[in-house]
């Protein structure tokens, strides 16, 4: 058929269809979040989330906590504001997060966790009565904030990569 003979929708039909692409996308996203305040108001018999072997929540607020209540016994300095703001430019909250591509990766110790420590670095500055697992949530952020407290003054004075 020749362009000219096609029919063409009048203009009309296109603005409708887009605004219930939008209108349905908005649906999808409110979705998970009706779901999930559901979920979180189920009675008694909901499974809890699992716990750290300290009793804190094995979650990104847990091992922030568990982390300062460690600082707080060695008097490394530091907040719960400093470390997530430091913790989510660093990794988004991802502890298996691994950067392979910048300049230490390049040297062969890529920065490893929730706070990118490289491994000399953890290991230099790993805090007695955590994990020597780089990846292990608390020992990493634990071992960076002593790091960061021996470089910076504390967690709270970096505001950038360290």
């Amino acid at each position: 058929m020749p362009a000219a003979a096609q029919h063409r929708r009048p203009r009309r039909n296109r603005i409708v269809r887009t605004l219930a692409v939008v209108g349905t996308g908005a649906a999808v996203l409110a979705l998970p979040v009706i779901g999930a305040t559901t979920a979180s108001a189920a009675g008694s018999s909901a499974t809890t989330a699992s716990t750290t072997l300290a009793g804190y929540p094995n979650n990104l607020d847990g091992w922030i906590r568990e982390s300062l209540a460690i600082m707080h016994e060695k008097s490394i300095p530091g907040t719960y504001n400093g470390i997530y703001r430091n913790l989510m430019r660093e990794s988004s909250g991802n502890p298996r997060a691994i950067n392979l591509w910048d300049s230490n990766a390049a040297k062969g110790i890529p920065s490893k966790g929730l706070l990118q420590v490289i491994d000399p670095t953890f290991k230099a500055y790993h805090v007695d009565g955590t994990s020597f697992d780089i990846y292990d949530p608390v020992a990493n952020i634990t071992a960076a904030c002593n790091y960061a407290a021996a470089r910076y003054g504390s967690i709270d004075n970096v505001n950038g990569a360290y």
